[in-house]
């Protein structure tokens, strides 16, 4: 006789400073993945918008906000823009690699440099490479790496790493956990933007309809990037609603007049999708 599913226990945070808006605070509540059903149940836990960080799911559960709102892109449907569709093209040669959740000293390096530009004021600044090795390889679901390499000299050896991104397979899509890359590189700008353009595609391939892109905050501009891809459905309190074009050609417009500037980059405490639970 196979034993019932227990229903899973969740607890809140404490109050915290929000990473994305001035002068609020935030919360959380979360649940533990582990055993046999952790895959079903963040599956479940992703349709209603938490998100995973290692063993845990967690959404935001704030007092007096609801600015955060998750995002997914309806993969099946996404139409590129014309920026988008050059830098796919000039992308093109990278070699994207599906790698087990297993981390490596040469991705831990580039994650240095990327949160060395991107996050210099963020906690994850202080991560050694076992807590980065934490990150990556503490998931009870369906998980691995994307990297992506320049093409090698000889054929044989493995390229330069450019990018990397720690992404969970769920039933009805792709969950972009982290992502990084290497903002130095003056030849691949956009690295980031490719990499989500690369798992609509990917995910299009594998029959999946959408790509979650986490939470996004409208008036933050480290989160602006998100609105760019279309179409785009937002859970809102009757479930996941598609954003009106309109809306959108909007969203998208005050993205590209106010594009985030160097000051922005240490706006928050960390980046969506790795967040401090234990408070």
């Amino acid at each position: 006789m196979t034993a019932p599913v227990r229903f899973p226990r969740f607890f809140v945070t404490s109050p915290a400073p929000c990473p994305y808006l001035p002068g609020r605070s935030e919360r959380k509540v979360f649940t533990e993945l582990k055993g046999p059903h952790a895959d079903s149940l963040n599956d479940a836990l992703g349709r209603i918008g938490f998100r995973r960080s290692q063993t845990v799911a967690y959404r935001p559960s704030c007092l007096d906000c609801n600015a955060c709102v998750s995002v997914r892109v309806v993969a099946d449907e996404f139409v590129a823009s014309s920026t988008q569709k050059r830098l796919m093209k000039r992308n093109s040669d990278l070699v994207a690699t599906v790698c087990r959740p297993w981390s490596t000293s040469e991705q831990f390096e580039l994650l240095q440099s990327y949160l060395s530009v991107r996050h210099p004021e963020g906690g994850m600044t202080s991560m050694d490479e076992v807590d980065f090795a934490d990150m990556v390889e503490h998931t009870p679901v369906t998980s691995y790496v994307i990297e992506y390499r320049e093409p090698s000299v000889d054929g044989v050896t493995p390229g330069r790493l450019v990018g990397a991104c720690l992404t969970d397979r769920q039933c009805d899509g792709l969950s972009m956990i982290y992502s990084f890359y290497d903002p130095h590189h003056e030849a691949r700008q956009g690295l980031g933007t490719y990499i989500i353009l690369d798992h609509i595609q990917r995910a299009t391939e594998m029959g999946l309809s959408y790509v979650y892109l986490g939470y996004w905050v409208e008036g933050s501009p480290r989160m602006q990037y998100k609105v760019r891809f279309r179409p785009m459905e937002k859970l809102g309190r009757t479930g996941w609603e598609r954003l009106a074009a309109e809306d959108q050609e909007r969203l998208i417009a005050a993205a590209v007049a106010n594009p985030r500037s160097r000051a922005d980059v240490g706006e928050g405490v960390r980046k969506d999708g790795v967040p401090s639970i234990a408070q």
